[in-house]
């Protein structure tokens, strides 16, 4: 999600939740994004998870961002709309995991623990950087319209 805020470009991104990222900042932040089967289009799961990530159903015209691949080998496709969220609306689905290791205990953590907005260069500090490019492939759509 984007907005033009004060004529600054602003994008919207998640940091995710649980105890591996409670302490990771540089490099953690991402766009709302999960994984979809064969019988989703990749658009429709795009937009699910960001609901299911943020609380905030996202309405197009979307632009297509094509796709990324992740140092670990995830493929993630993007999209973008122009929209708005005060972050302190944010409401994430959460998932069970055991915590701490070995203890035999399950525990609930949000999947997204918070989002922000941040200027693109603000955005390109904390992004993972294998998402860099659909920060340019935006900030390209946004200076041709």
């Amino acid at each position: 999600m984007y907005r033009r805020h004060k004529n600054n470009l602003e994008v919207f991104l998640i940091h995710p939740g649980g105890p591996f990222w409670l302490k990771k900042d540089i490099g953690a932040w991402s766009i709302p994004k999960g994984e979809y089967t064969g019988d989703e289009r990749a658009i429709d799961a795009a937009a699910r998870e960001f609901r299911e990530e943020t609380g905030l159903k996202p309405v197009g015209p979307f632009v297509a961002l094509g796709e990324v691949k992740q140092s670990g080998g995830k493929i993630v496709s993007g999209w973008a709309f122009e929209g708005d969220l005060d972050p302190k609306d944010l409401v994430s689905n959460t998932f069970s995991m055991e915590w701490p290791p070995r203890s035999g205990r399950q525990q609930e953590f949000p999947e997204v623990d918070r989002g922000a907005w941040y200027s693109v260069g603000a955005a390109r500090e904390r992004i993972n950087q294998g998402q860099m490019p659909f920060l340019d492939r935006l900030v390209a759509y946004v200076a041709s319209t």
